[in-house]
């Protein structure tokens, strides 16, 4: 699936995606396939490969929050501090701090390294640093790919049925509504889905992963929501005392504003893996697992690919092998390409390209096959004003 894709002309009145659709009939290969396709070493986990790569992302977080001390020197004009200096820093540390974010979403994994301890403690660590709680999102995003592509039990950015848009669904209809959608989502998108669940399943009562008892957890998994929230607390603790120290505009510039840029790639990524005209959704009586990992696109981020660990460019691989660690994710995607033939989907568009057509193209999901009631595809809500106009 290249950029644009191969259009199809569309019978008289009906408007057709220019994707071609990804297969949805159950595939001729099985997992196993698949990881006989991958070379062997690349399930192996390095704890001190690992270990590298965050060393090397701190250091590059650590030398621009240096230099953050000279962008208000006296010999540096006021415009050039703020209009090139900082607004450089926060895309430059909140990029690499994305890689931060990927690897301890690695850890949640348990592909961070052999020893459970070290994944836990390590992914406490640096996502608690992060303002996201460990194992509240181990838990939940684990059921995310254990139930990628249902409708039903999936975890996040669930499309709705045409029957039910949400009343903000309107503003995806002009350009200045898409605008503000976008800009609301890769700002408070995140944070809403932790508080909200928003976007996410449906559950009975208040789906919260900050609160032991909500329905997104287990009994078992309660203990370790509350670690979660501890955590959170001394790193607010910490934050709030530098701020007593230095002020509140300077930690939102060397922190806060990072830290926007790292919650927008977030929503970004995990927005554009999983909604394009071409995936499939399924029902229950349809789904099954591998059809489900495979429902998602790899994307192009181009330079950011590296500071993001590869995370958009081998997201297939990482739903078929979870546990795989990112630095062989490009060499096992190539390994099974051909076995996956057509069900591999990767799309070129330049992101901001993508984001802006998969917000007004893909709206809700409908079964347009009448030989597949249980395979939905995603629709805009073009489609159903023109579905009601004939």
């Amino acid at each position: 699936m290249g950029r644009g894709g191969d259009a199809t002309v569309p019978a008289e009145g009906q408007r057709v995606p220019a994707f071609p659709r990804a297969p949805s009939d159950k595939p001729p290969f099985t997992v196993g396939d698949l990881k006989r396709a991958i070379p062997p070493h690349c399930f192996k986990r390095s704890l001190l490969t690992s270990f590298s790569y965050l060393a090397t992302d701190l250091a590059i977080i650590a030398a621009l929050a240096f230099s953050t001390r000279y962008f208000e020197h006296p010999t540096v004009p006021k415009l050039v501090s703020y209009l090139v200096l900082w607004p450089l820093y926060w895309a430059i540390c909140g990029s690499v701090a994305t890689g931060v974010w990927v690897i301890s979403h690695e850890c949640g994994h348990q592909a961070f390294s052999d020893y459970g301890w070290v994944n836990d403690t390590v992914g406490l660590v640096f996502h608690s640093a992060l303002l996201v709680p460990y194992f509240s999102w181990k838990y939940s995003h684990r059921r995310h790919h254990s139930n990628t592509g249902s409708l039903a039990k999936d975890e996040v950015f669930v499309p709705p049925h045409a029957d039910n848009l949400p009343w903000f669904g309107v503003l995806t209809e002009f350009s200045l509504g898409r605008f503000m959608y976008l800009t609301f989502m890769l700002l408070a998108g995140w944070p809403s889905y932790l508080i909200t669940n928003a976007t996410g399943r449906p559950y009975k009562g208040w789906a919260n992963h900050f609160v032991p008892q909500s329905p997104i957890f287990n009994k078992s998994e309660q203990f370790f929501v509350l670690v979660s929230d501890l955590a959170l607390v001394a790193v607010i603790y910490g934050l709030y005392t530098l701020s007593g120290l230095y002020g509140g505009a300077w930690l939102f510039k060397v922190y806060g504003a990072p830290l926007l840029v790292v919650n927008s790639f977030l929503v970004l990524i995990t927005f554009l893996q999983h909604t394009h005209p071409a995936l499939p959704h399924y029902k229950d009586k349809e789904w099954d697992w591998l059809r489900g990992a495979l429902a998602t696109v790899d994307r192009d981020y181009g330079i950011l690919n590296i500071a993001h660990h590869h995370i958009a460019d081998t997201h297939v691989a990482h739903h078929l092998f979870s546990t795989m660690p990112h630095y062989h994710a490009q060499e096992a995607t190539e390994a099974i390409k051909p076995v996956l033939g057509p069900y591999y989907q990767k799309d070129t568009t330049p992101i901001y390209e993508a984001m802006w057509r998969e917000i007004k193209e893909c709206n809700y999901v409908e079964a347009d096959e009448p030989s597949k009631p249980g395979v939905l595809w995603m629709k805009s809500r073009s489609d159903l004003k023109a579905k009601k106009g004939n």
